[in-house]
């Protein structure tokens, strides 16, 4: 009775609220009427306290709230609209929160403890992977390795995959299966510990890690070794591809091999010698990240009896493309991104898939001026126009006369200031033009002189939907990410 009259009251208020909002002078607005049509959504909606048979989470690489706003806008303007009223598939997710992403000993964080963070439900050491906080950077003896989310439910029975864009034993992925003190002991560890590739390997034969795919063949056979695409690089003998194969796991290198690939034993896919390409530079040969996402989802719901699956997937040159100070190429991997966390939404039953997105940390990137709507996200920065929606298709100007690209980085290959016989710094801002700005290998314009653009401290954003979706929220740290899913797949069925 108590309950009945709860949603009794609700029901009449929603009503009231209702009739008081048509009463108004912008009630016929389509921003008025689009959000009550949100508002009505969000008072409908339930918690789902389903135990998640599946969960994947989504990472892309230096995405913070900053970027995420870039790759919205470019999207929506390859869509042909102005682009602000655009929204990436995951900006709908019913449950978001802001993500803190420092270290144990970084205020501004490196990609590796951060995924571990999210692997192993504490904060880790800068450039180590899932060790304890006693761990020393660079110092084997000290090594502490911590459990894994992947090796939990690999003993509960479940499948578990990994994909990147980047090399398959970098930074994030890696963190899915691996523990080192040293996050670039990619193909060779001092004595005493075992290199990330290797590691791979160990976690594949052992059960834990059904599919990986990803690039970075050069870690997984010895130097000078010809290989379905690039050459190997290790120091030692040890061809760690054969020796998955003898294992039982298949080996794919490209998208026809991928696509051949039948479900019921562990995959190694290797694209790429390095990391693999830009989307904006991607053969057909090589899968996108979609496709990736599309295989691992297929061969984990292939495998096993119907237990589910754990599935990383991570957009890691978006990352490399802000390091790099090409905004273009950082939202161009972004949208593929987007449509790798669309696709598996398709493929995936809400009820029982706990779809996280997030990014382990934001660039130094900036967006500049008063500009008008539709202003080319990667162009000049455009005045506002009176008495009409669009920008003015005017360049605004700077105190110093000149336009101004709308993206820029604080610091990177693009510093404005140029090193000087005497070793000092000097300069002036160039002028640039809109074809030029636009041009995908632009280099944005920054202040401090740097090789390669830095990571930023600030918070990044975090989207989620199905199973225990809701317990995201509000401002958390970053290793809350393990503890919802921990949550999400064993708390649900205490």
């Amino acid at each position: 009775m108590f309950q009945r009259t709860i949603v009794t009251a609700m029901a009449m208020t929603l009503c009231a609220s209702t009739a008081i909002a048509q009463d108004l002078p912008q009630a016929s607005s389509e921003y008025f009427t689009a959000a009550q049509a949100n508002l009505e959504a969000a008072i409908a909606r339930e918690p789902n306290t389903n135990q998640a048979t599946n969960i994947i989470l989504f990472v892309a690489d230096g995405m913070g709230v900053g970027t995420n706003y870039g790759i919205r806008l470019f999207q929506g303007q390859q869509m042909g609209l102005l682009g602000e009223e655009h929204n990436l598939v995951y900006d709908l997710y019913p449950n978001t929160a802001i993500i803190k992403t420092y270290n144990i000993n970084a205020q501004t964080p490196d990609s590796a403890p951060t995924a571990g963070a999210m692997n192993t439900g504490v904060k880790q050491v800068f450039n180590t992977i899932n060790m304890a906080d006693t761990v020393v950077h660079d110092d084997c003896s000290t090594e502490s390795p911590l459990r894994l989310f992947s090796e939990m439910l690999s003993d509960a029975g479940k499948s578990v995959g990994v994909v990147s864009t980047a090399r398959i034993t970098h930074a994030t992925g890696a963190a899915v299966y691996a523990k080192t003190a040293n996050r670039n002991w990619e193909d060779e560890a001092p004595e005493g510990c075992t290199d990330i590739a290797t590691q791979l390997i160990e976690q594949m034969e052992a059960g834990v890690i059904d599919i990986a795919l990803g690039g970075g063949i050069s870690a997984f056979a010895p130097e000078g070794t010809e290989l379905a695409v690039g050459s190997g690089g290790r120091p030692d003998d040890a061809n760690l591809i054969e020796r998955a194969q003898a294992a039982g796991a298949r080996f794919v290198y490209d998208a026809d091999t991928l696509a051949a690939a039948d479900a019921g034993a562990p995959i190694l896919g290797l694209f790429s010698g390095s990391h693999m390409s830009y989307e904006y530079d991607r053969p057909e040969t090589e899968p996108s990240l979609a496709d990736l996402t599309a295989a691992a989802i297929e061969q984990l719901e292939g495998n096993g009896d119907g237990e589910g699956f754990y599935l990383v997937v991570e957009a890691g040159r978006v990352d490399h493309a802000s390091h790099g100070g090409n905004a273009y190429r950082a939202f161009t991997d972004g949208v593929a991104f987007a449509e790798a966390v669309a696709l598996a939404d398709e493929m995936t039953d809400d009820e029982n898939t706990l779809i996280i997105v997030t990014a382990d940390h934001e660039h130094v990137i900036s967006f500049n001026g008063y500009c008008g709507r539709g202003t080319p996200i990667t162009g000049l920065c455009m005045g506002v126009a009176s008495g009409q929606v669009e920008h003015s298709g005017e360049p605004a100007l700077a105190d110093d006369g000149m336009p101004y690209t709308v993206v820029s980085y604080t610091n990177g290959a693009g510093s404005v200031l140029v090193e000087q016989e005497d070793g000092t710094y000097a300069g002036s801002r160039p002028e640039v033009t809109q074809e030029a700005a636009m041009d995908p290998d632009y280099l944005q314009q920054a202040l401090i002189p740097m090789g390669s653009e830095t990571h930023s401290g600030v918070d990044v954003a975090l989207w989620a939907k199905g199973p225990w979706a809701h317990l995201f929220g509000g401002t958390m740290d970053q290793e809350m990410i393990f503890h919802v899913m921990n949550h999400a797949a064993f708390g649900a069925a205490e």
